[in-house]
């Protein structure tokens, strides 16, 4: 036998990264390691069958068939980076450090917990036929045909996810009613006065919006509200938020939320147990900046953590970076594009810039005169502007602050 031959059948002895789950945190954790340096094998694990995609498309051009997918632009084999759909993951064994999967294990060096979220179920919808969740490519193209026969459409949660559903649904000429348990729009995210200018977005765009309503239960063709309500449904569609997907840690010794689920990682997005680390939807991280622990299931996060945890793994040492970023999420709904920055708290104090009945405004958060968070509507350079200042800490002059035609960093201390 050959020398070269030899050596192709000599086991991999590099150091080994493998990675639960391949969308973007996933994917940015791979690329991330590269980019630092890391010159070990990485094993990229997804559960689906198809190559790694970005998922904001799904809810806009995926949707009505503007576009066929939104695949990343990654070579995995030029990076080294050993890629396997449909694998999902089952266990994690620190102890003998090895992932299982449903096509068996894995060793690893180095293990990264990027498994996301998974969509909550509407209870007693279950299986049921034209009941639909948007959360994958598979959801997406189950929904294109309902909406190019523009059916009667019930849309149940008012959060971001519904309201992006509905504005793309009504572009396709559904007829669309939302149904959300809370007294108006985005009530878990933003405070009833600041939602309740988002109400009216709705009617303008010719969709109804029952807020109060409750659904009692769903059968073929029908949503029944608690007050005894009936509303056709040729389709229903159900954005009542997501949760961490950590059920597979059962028993691995990872430490998980009692609360929300998500793997409690520290400031380098380190796990609880040896050489794990955790990123993206499916973690939670203590944050500095804003004195709490933060569970952020928007793109950015999963955009960004990645960097922290690749860098951490390459350098070896157990120093290491922290993670601390001024969150950031966007959305277009009903002719909108809505930008968000930073972390605010009910007792921090809410100041608006612009008439929130007009096109474009903004409302900024102040904490002991600092800016801690803010909301653009249709202004993108407060948006800029402002999270460069939320990441500096800078305190604000509250009244030039309030003044829309004052450029926000003009209001600088």
């Amino acid at each position: 036998m050959s020398e070269q031959s030899k050596s192709s059948q000599a086991p991999d002895r590099r150091p080994h990264v493998v990675i639960a789950g391949a969308g973007i945190a996933g994917v940015q954790t791979a690329v991330a390691l590269r980019e630092q340096g890391w010159r070990g094998a990485i094993t990229l694990l997804g559960d689906e069958p198809h190559q790694p995609y970005d998922r904001p498309p799904l809810s806009k051009a995926v949707l009505l068939g503007k576009a066929e997918g939104s695949t990343f632009d990654v070579d995995f084999e030029g990076l080294g980076i050993a890629l396997h759909l449909s694998r999902p993951v089952t266990a994690l064994r620190p102890d003998a450090h090895v992932i299982e999967t449903a096509d068996g294990p894995l060793s690893y060096d180095y293990a990264v917990l990027a498994t996301g979220a998974d969509p909550i179920v509407l209870p007693g919808s279950e299986g049921l036929p034209g009941v639909h969740l948007l959360r994958t490519l598979d959801d997406a193209e189950r929904l294109r045909p309902v909406l190019a026969a523009q059916h009667e459409i019930v849309v149940v949660g008012a959060g971001w996810i519904g309201a992006e559903f509905a504005t793309a649904a009504r572009e396709a000429g559904c007829a669309v009613t939302v149904v959300e348990a809370a007294d108006r729009p985005l009530a878990g995210a933003l405070p009833a006065e600041v939602a309740a200018h988002m109400t009216g977005w709705y009617a303008d765009a010719g969709a109804e919006l029952r807020i109060n309503a409750r659904v009692a239960s769903v059968t073929a063709g029908a949503v029944t509200l608690a007050d005894g309500t009936t509303l056709p449904a040729d389709a229903v569609v159900v954005g009542i938020g997501a949760r961490p997907a950590t059920a597979w840690l059962a028993g691995s010794g990872v430490e998980v939320s009692p609360q929300d689920g998500s793997v409690l990682a520290d400031e380098q997005l380190r796990t609880s147990v040896a050489d794990v680390y955790a990123v993206g939807d499916c973690a939670s991280f203590p944050s500095a900046r804003y004195g709490s622990r933060l569970l952020i299931h928007h793109w950015d996060n999963a955009l960004q953590g990645p960097r922290t945890v690749g860098e951490n793994i390459a350098r070896g040492d157990a120093q290491g970076v922290a993670y601390d970023p001024v969150p950031y999420f966007w959305s277009e709904q009903f002719g909108r594009f809505v930008q968000y920055a930073g972390h605010h708290g009910d007792a921090d104090e809410l100041v608006w810039r612009g008439d929130p009945a007009g096109a474009a405004w903004s409302v900024i958060w102040l904490r002991e005169g600092r800016l801690v968070a803010l909301l653009a509507v249709g202004r993108p350079r407060d948006l800029a502007q402002g999270r460069k200042l939320i990441e500096r800490g800078v305190a604000m002059d509250r009244e030039r602050a309030a003044n829309a035609a004052v450029p926000l960093k003009a209001a600088a201390l």
